[in-house]
Parts: structure tokens; C-alpha cells; sequence
């Protein structure tokens, strides 16, 4: 079959898309991935063929960065919360036509159109215009539930999803509808998020049931088109792995530190906090730079820094993880039944911390509000043994990395050849 996977965003969004499409290219499928045009090199290093799809991703991560650091703080301040807003979305609809004849092109005589997240209604308009099936991935419980927002009574839940993704909708219609009229489709009634489970999508769910008590039962209508799957990895080894196993062994297991491919605001400050922090508790740290910049900053002796580590294989070694609240990062501590603290900077990654602590694993806080009084207090709390206990059990009901992506390879291609 020829699959077409289309998935945007930071490298955290685009693996569990590359991991499920190395196994079906692996399986003897055509498969062409559309990322963008940062993570090319990312993809054809791991063996999949792969086309510039979008904007870079530099621009955008900071101008998100800039919004959700002030709306968090200053949400009440309306005009410039929205101002902040459009330039984090600007980029996104200039790109929206550019990745729709991408797409279009490379979905002719496609089999089925596989997309991530971001920008799914781009990839759910181009599916219907070639009259192909559409399977989306989701890291979270996008679709309107009760049990996302768990601080919500159910019913108020739904309701506030539903509200906010027909809001979203308005910010995106025009461009939306400009899409459809190039592709010769009549204008969108309802939002996409609507459109494609009245499509008969295949939504597949890349996070583990447990994490969502009754989740499943609420979705049992869907006829088995939101499945679990857990999260997807390409669990990729990293050069600095040995090198980093072999630190650890000299000593305590220390605590990682990790933020994403979104650059913190002062490496320095963030480092210094680290380190100060580590030395009053007595312990050791690992901090993975990833997006940051760490190059040129002082690191303490009982602090390793490095750009990137197999997560699978340093956090079990680890006293607890600090990160940033990616789903990707999030189950993978889970799955290595350490103690988890998040410290967010995004709003799905805020609603992993609400998760992470509903579960009792672990702790969460906003990263623009954290201090070294709050991180040492957080961390106090999170390093004892009925948390390090809990997260233990926690890890013994997740689903394997490999198993995940068998699941997800097996759900695309029976639901390609039954709705082909």
C-alpha cells in the first residue's frame, strides 16, 4: 500500500508519527513522510523519505513560548493576549496553502493519509478531496471528554472543549475555506474537529488507557475507532549514552532535567537553579539541553550536561525525571517508574502535569512560576518512597514501546484495506 504520513511540529510530534511509519516501510508498505523542513535531515537519518512540509519550526516555537509565558501571567489582559496569539499563529495560516498542494501532491494515489495533531484539518481536507482514509494520531484526549479537564465537572468539560475548539475553528475558517474551494470541496459546516469522527476517521490514541480512568467507557460509542495504543517511540540510542550510564554508575542516581525542543528564556539562570538546587538536597543531576543552548554556560561537578539521551535507558537509572510535560517525556517516565515532576510551558503539557499528579506520581507547576524555593519544595515532596513506590506500580501497567507500535501498524493497515 501507499501511505502517506503528514505531521508538523517539534520533534516530540513527528517521532511517534516516523516510529509507526519505520515499522510499515519495514512491513514492504510505500511510505512517504511530510515533516518539516527542520526534521528532513531527523527522518531520512532513521531511513524514511521525507519532504519540507510547512514553516520552520524556530520562529514558531518562540512566539508560542512569548504567549504561553504571558497568558499564563497576564491572561486578563486581553488586547495583548491576543496579539501575542495571532503572531504564534501567523506563520501557520501564511503556510496553510503551500502545505495543502504539498499534501495533495503526495496523497494522489494514496491508499490511506496518516496524520499527526497539528494541522490535521489541512491533511482531513486533502483525504476527502482524493476520497482516501484518513487515521489521525493524538497524544491526548482531544476529542470533547469529561475526564481531560479533571478539575471540570464532566458535563462542564465536554462543554468547554466543544466551545473552545468551535472558537478555534473561527480563528482558521477563512483559510479553511479557501483550502476546500482549491480543492473543489463546498465550505466546512462544523470545525474539522467534528468533521472527521463524522467521517469515520481511524483517531488512534498514543497514550495509554490507564492514564485516563474511564476515558474508554465514555468514548465506547466511537465503535472502536479511538483506540489505545500507547505512546510511540522510535527509542533511538543516543552517542552520549554510554558516556552518561557510566557518570551515573560513578555515584547516586542523580535527577534528569529536560525542556523540550523549546529553548528555555536564560540557560544560565535555569542551569544555576539546577545546580544550587541539587547541592542543598544532596544529589546529583542530568540536564539534557535538547532545544537549549548550553554551550558556554559554568556547570557544577555534580551536574552532567548533554544534548540528548535515550530516555528508555537513563531515566530508569534516575531518582526522578524534571521536564517539561511533553506526552512523549511524560510516558516515558512513566513507563520507567521513577518519580515525575513537570514543570510546564504549553497548555497540553500543563494538562500532562494535572495527569501526572491525579495519578500520584509525581508533582507539577507551571515552568514560568517555578523558583529554586518551589523546585526544592517539589522535589522534596516527589523523592520519598510512597511516591517512588507509586510510580513503580504505575510503570507495570504501561503499555512496551515496541508493543505500541506493532498496535498502531496493525490498526492502519487493517482499517486501509477495510475503508480503501
Amino acid at each position: 500500500m501507499k501511505i502517506v504520513v503528514a505531521c508538523y511540529g517539534t520533534r516530540g510530534d513527528v517521532e511517534p508519527s516516523a516510529a509507526v511509519g519505520g515499522e510499515l516501510l519495514r512491513r514492504g508498505h510505500d511510505v512517504q513522510m511530510a515533516v518539516p523542513p527542520d526534521l528532513v535531515g531527523f527522518i531520512e537519518s532513521v531511513g524514511l523519505p521525507a519532504v519540507a512540509y510547512g514553516p520552520d519550526l524556530r520562529a514558531i516555537l518562540e512566539a508560542h513560548r512569548n504567549f504561553y509565558t504571558f497568558f499564563f501571567r497576564n491572561f486578563w489582559r486581553i488586547r495583548e493576549v491576543s496579539r501575542l496569539s495571532r503572531e504564534a499563529w501567523e506563520p501557520r495560516l501564511q503556510s496553510w496553502d503551500e502545505m495543502s498542494k504539498v499534501l495533495s501532491s503526495l496523497a494522489d494515489g494514496a491508499d490511506l493519509l496518516f496524520t499527526g495533531l497539528v494541522f490535521e484539518e489541512v491533511a482531513a481536507n486533502v483525504a476527502e478531496h482524493h476520497g482516501i482514509p484518513l487515521a489521525t494520531l493524538h497524544y491526548f484526549p482531544l476529542r470533547p471528554n469529561g475526564q481531560l479537564l479533571s478539575f471540570l465537572p464532566a458535563p462542564v468539560g465536554r462543554a468547554a472543549m466543544t466551545v473552545q475548539q468551535w472558537m478555534a475553528w473561527r480563528g482558521t475558517r477563512k483559510v479553511e475555506d479557501l483550502q476546500r474551494r482549491k480543492l473543489g470541496l463546498p465550505k466546512a459546516a462544523n470545525p474539522a474537529s467534528k468533521r472527521i469522527p463524522e467521517l469515520g476517521a481511524l483517531e488512534m490514541q498514543a497514550y495509554d488507557e490507564v492514564c485516563f480512568p474511564g476515558l474508554a467507557a465514555e468514548w465506547a460509542k466511537s465503535n472502536g475507532r479511538r483506540p489505545f495504543v500507547g505512546a510511540l517511540t522510535l527509542d533511538m540510542p543516543t552517542d552520549a549514552d554510554a558516556e552518561v550510564a557510566a557518570w551515573i554508575s560513578e555515584g547516586t542516581p542523580p535527577i534528569f532535567f529536560g525542556f523540550g525542543s523549546m529553548p528555555v528564556e536564560s540557560a544560565v539562570d535555569t542551569l544555576a537553579m539546577i545546580g544550587t538546587t541539587c547541592e542543598e538536597l544532596g544529589e546529583r543531576a542530568v540536564v539534557c539541553a535538547a532545544g537549549t543552548d548550553f554551550t558556554d554556560v559554568p556547570v557544577p561537578d555534580h551536574v552532567k550536561v548533554v544534548s540528548a539521551v535515550n530516555y528508555a535507558k537513563i531515566f530508569p537509572a534516575c531518582r526522578a525525571v524534571v521536564h517539561h510535560g511533553g506526552a512523549g517525556t511524560t510516558a516515558a517516565s512513566l513507563r520507567a517508574g521513577v518519580p515525575t515532576l513537570i514543570l510546564s510551558t504549553d497548555l497540553d503539557q500543563t494538562l500532562w502535569g494535572v495527569r501526572v499528579k491525579r495519578l500520584k506520581v509525581g508533582a507539577a507547576r507551571r515552568f514560568s512560576t517555578t523558583s529554586q524555593k518551589s523546585l526544592i519544595t517539589d522535589l522534596r515532596r516527589i523523592l520519598t518512597p510512597e511516591y517512588a513506590a507509586q510510580a513503580r506500580e504505575m510503570a507495570t501497567r504501561m503499555t512496551k514501546p515496541a508493543a505500541s507500535v506493532a498496535a498502531a501498524a496493525d490498526l492502519l493497515e487493517s482499517f486501509a484495506r477495510r475503508d480503501g
